[in-house]
């Protein structure tokens, strides 16, 4: 009887855990079983390690082999837990020393050849390795460049068992270590030229609002006839959105790569730029699922901007569940599988016809007063009271013979002096940005208005047109446009 251990990693949300794999083998009819919460693909590794170890010419152990993760009570989800078994499995039977791998981090899924193939949410994991006092961890080759963005921890990327199961051997015997495995560059991709704000004819007052909402992190909703350019006024936001701070960025690049949606494993600098369909569901906007719970469009929209066209399209229940991420930066599912937290601090984009029929007010407008009221009723009074900026967009009247407009690199140049005009502005408060800064602080001490100038708002406030979170609102669009 022989106990083997190593270490993997349990990824939740965003947040990781480290886990103590312990194989033991014991006299009994020959078996492979694996305790501690495992789901379906974590039960099916012991046919997946069968096969590598067998094309590895690698030997299991002939007697019952018990696998437990620990700590037991929490889910164990996917297939990156297949190097770690196989390991601890092994050194059950001395084809591995035991004190070689028991503090090492192994990640990885194996191939029935005994190849290693890359696993989503490894940028997660190591830092969670990291976090614990772990100093090595073994990844996938394909998941290297990934891994390495964590610093502070040594990252050796592997191509198959038989090439791990080699290099430890060589360190147990003190002999010298085989090279590891070339990571391949990232891919050369043409940069596809970025949405324009050259590009939008006319329309002033939104562009103008489009820098204000970025300058300040505003959230902004945009009504207007169809062809108005709202969506490309949308689409041209993060292009002059300043690069993403280093933590934000660590959190989308985990958030991509828990999805499996990260790209050469390269850092995520741009902000990204989420537009669901207006069909979407619960889950699909603010995250869940039955087999695996995901990041929402929420999430993914972490850091960027959350564009919502045709808003009145969808679901009331799932407007209205943007407004507590909205508030908090955070959201939070509750499954049976567990308890899961992801980021959520993004900028919300609306847009919408002033009717279905999208002719609104004019003399061809087919729409009854009773649609008119349901359709502008989708978005709740308390939805509305978190979007700082509403605009009214008029149509486009004129094409020809218009001016040049300014393009997406001049104004972004203002918007990053804003934004760090901003962060100086708010550093005592340990805020970024205009939009995070909270009323308590604006309606008193050095940043309280003259009375003369919020008069107007008051009065609004006392006659219950206007609300506290609406008051507030008003007070930090100030700031941003003086």
């Amino acid at each position: 009887m022989t106990l083997g251990r190593t270490l993997c990693v349990a990824v939740n949300g965003i947040d990781g855990t480290v886990v103590e794999v312990e194989a033991f083998t014991s006299p009994g009819q020959p078996a492979f079983g694996i305790i501690g919460l495992p789901d379906s693909a974590c039960r099916q590794a012991p046919d997946r390690i069968k096969a590598a170890a067998a094309n590895s010419a690698l030997l299991l152990p002939r007697d019952k082999i018990t696998v437990n993760l620990s700590p037991a009570a929490l889910t164990k989800q996917g297939s990156g837990y297949d190097l770690a078994i196989a390991l601890a499995v092994l050194a059950t039977r001395k084809a591995l020393d035991p004190s070689v791998i028991r503090d090492i981090v192994h990640l990885g899924e194996l191939g029935l050849d005994g190849m290693l193939r890359p696993v989503a949410g490894v940028l997660p994991a190591v830092l969670a390795a990291r976090d614990h006092g772990v100093s090595t961890v073994v990844v996938p080759v394909g998941n290297a460049r990934e891994a390495s963005l964590v610093s502070g921890i040594q990252v050796v990327p592997a191509s198959s068992l038989a090439q791990i199961v080699e290099r430890y051997q060589c360190v147990y015997k003190r002999r010298p270590l085989p090279p590891l495995p070339d990571v391949p560059a990232p891919r050369k991709r043409g940069d596809r030229a970025a949405h324009d704000m050259a590009d939008v004819i006319g329309q002033p007052e939104a562009r103008f609002a489009i820098e204000v909402a970025a300058a300040g992190g505003h959230n902004l909703a945009m009504v207007g006839p169809p062809g108005a350019g709202k969506t490309m006024l949308a689409e041209r936001l993060v292009g002059i959105l300043p690069p993403l701070p280093e933590e934000t960025a660590l959190q989308v690049t985990a958030i991509h790569s828990v999805l499996g949606a990260l790209k050469d494993g390269e850092l995520v600098r741009r902000a990204p730029f989420v537009a669901p369909h207006h069909g979407a569901s619960m889950a699909a906007m603010v995250g869940g699922g039955t087999q695996k719970v995901r990041p929402g469009a929420i999430s993914r929209a972490h850091g960027g901007v959350l564009f919502l066209d045709e808003c009145p399209e969808f679901s009331r229940e799932v407007l209205d569940a943007l407004r507590q991420p909205l508030e908090s930066g955070m959201v939070e599912v509750a499954r049976s599988a567990g308890y899961f937290k992801y980021p959520a601090r993004f900028q919300l984009i609306l847009a919408s016809n002033p009717c279905p029929c999208g002719l609104g007010l004019t003399r061809g407008c087919r729409c009854t007063a009773t649609i008119l009221r349901t359709y502008r009723n989708k978005l709740s009074g308390p939805l509305m009271d978190r979007v700082d900026v509403q605009l009214q967009v008029q149509a486009v009247t004129k094409v020809q013979n218009a001016p040049p407009q300014e393009p997406s690199a001049v104004i972004a140049e203002r918007v990053e002096v804003a934004r760090r005009r901003q962060r100086e502005r708010w550093a005592s408060e340990g805020q970024t940005t205009n939009s995070s800064v909270s009323g308590a602080v604006l309606r008193s001490g050095r940043w309280r208005l003259p009375a003369e100038v919020t008069r107007p708002l008051d009065h609004q406030l006392d006659r219950g047109i206007l609300t506290l979170r609406g008051y507030d609102r008003c007070l930090r669009l100030t700031c941003s446009v003086r």
